[in-house]
C-alpha cells in the first residue's frame, strides 16, 4: 500500500488460535491468513479485540506477528492494534508495530484510567509524533468504557497528517460514522467495526470498509463488492440473510470470540476452538444458537477445501 493510497474494502480482525494446550498454533495461523487471501480480502489486523491481544505475551506478539508476514509475503496490508493503557507504553507498541512491518496502526484510547477529551488528545498525539505511518483512531466504547468525541477525533486529523482513519464501534455505528465523514470533509477514511453488524447500513452513509471478525470473510467481500458495483439491493438481501449468524459475534459476555473459533475449528481452518480468560468457551445453548442461525448458509470457513486436522 502506497503511502497516498487509503486501505478500502475488508480487513478481517485474526483471531489467535491455541493448540490442545494452549500455545500459539502457527500452523493454524498460516491457515487463517491463507483462508483470508483466498476470500479476497483487501488487508489483516493483527492484535484486535477479536484476536485476545490483551491476553497475548510480548513474546507470543513476536511469533505472530512475524508468523503473519511471511505467510502474506506482501500480499495484502498488516494492520496492528498498538495502543496501550498509557502514553508510554503506547508510543512503544505502536514504534514495534511499525518496525515489525505494519503498514497502519488501529489505536484505543486508554481505558483502565478514563480519560478526558485532552488526555485522549495528548495520548494520540504522542504516538503520532513518534511513528511515520497512518493510525486509525478505534473508537470502541463497548469494548473500552471510553467514548472519543467527535471534536476531539476532528482536532487530531487536522493537526496531524497521519492520524487519517477512524473505526467507528460506537453503536449504533453508521451514525457516529456518518457525522465523522460529513464533519471531516473527506480527511478521515471511516471503517466500520462492531463485527459488522451495521456494515450495509454503514456503506449506504459512506465508510470505505469493515473489520470483522475472521470467520466469514466472503460473506463481506460480496456485500462490499456489490455495493460498489451499484447493486444496493444485492448487498442489502446479502447481508441481512447473513444477519442473524453475524449477530452472535458481537454477544456480551464474553462468549462472542469462542463463536467465530467454533466455525474456524469446524472447519478445519484452526486446530482447537480454546480461548484465554477472561473470554469464556461456548456453552451448549449457544452452539445451539450457533447451529441454527448456520442451518441454510454457506460459508467458505466450512466448505471441504480447507482441509482438516
Amino acid at each position: 500500500m502506497r503511502k497516498e493510497e487509503r486501505l478500502k474494502g475488508v480487513c478481517p480482525i485474526l483471531p489467535t488460535p491455541y493448540d490442545e494446550n494452549g500455545a500459539v498454533d502457527c500452523e493454524s495461523l498460516r491457515r487463517e491468513v491463507r483462508f483470508l487471501l483466498r476470500a479476497g480480502v483487501k488487508g489483516i489486523a493483527l492484535f484486535g479485540n477479536a484476536s485476545e491481544a490483551f491476553a497475548l505475551t510480548p513474546g507470543e506478539k513476536e511469533l505472530i506477528a512475524a508468523t503473519v508476514a511471511e505467510e502474506n509475503a506482501g500480499r495484502v496490508p498488516l494492520v496492528f492494534g498498538a495502543g496501550g493503557t498509557g502514553t508510554e507504553p503506547a508510543v512503544e507498541n505502536s514504534r514495534w508495530a511499525q518496525a515489525q512491518g505494519a503498514e497502519l496502526l488501529m489505536i484505543m484510547p486508554p481505558y483502565m484510567i478514563k480519560p478526558d477529551a485532552q488526555r485522549i488528545y495528548e495520548y494520540y498525539a504522542e504516538i503520532a509524533r513518534n511513528v511515520e505511518i497512518p493510525i486509525m483512531i478505534q473508537d470502541a466504547p463497548g469494548a473500552c468504557g471510553v467514548t472519543i468525541p467527535l471534536e476531539t477525533i476532528l482536532r487530531l486529523a487536522d493537526t496531524f497528517e497521519n492520524i487519517c482513519y477512524v473505526k467507528a464501534e460506537a453503536p449504533p455505528t453508521f451514525q457516529k460514522a456518518k457525522k465523522i465523514l460529513e464533519a471531516s470533509k473527506g480527511r478521515l477514511t471511516v471503517f466500520g467495526g462492531l463485527n459488522g453488524t451495521f456494515f450495509y447500513e454503514e456503506l449506504c452513509v459512506g465508510v470505505s470498509g469493515t473489520m470483522p471478525a475472521g470467520e466469514f470473510p466472503e460473506v463481506m467481500v460480496q456485500v462490499y463488492d456489490r455495493f460498489v458495483s451499484g447493486d444496493k439491493k444485492g448487498a442489502q438481501q446479502l447481508f441481512y440473510r447473513y444477519l442473524p449468524f453475524i449477530r452472535l459475534g458481537s454477544i456480551p459476555g464474553g462468549m462472542a470470540m469462542a463463536v467465530h473459533k467454533e466455525v474456524l475449528r469446524r472447519g478445519g481452518i484452526i486446530r482447537t476452538a480454546k480461548v484465554r480468560n477472561p473470554y469464556i468457551p461456548a456453552d451448549e445453548g449457544l452452539l445451539k444458537v450457533l447451529d441454527n442461525t448456520l442451518e441454510e448458509l454457506e460459508l467458505m470457513a466450512l466448505s471441504e477445501e480447507n482441509g482438516v486436522f
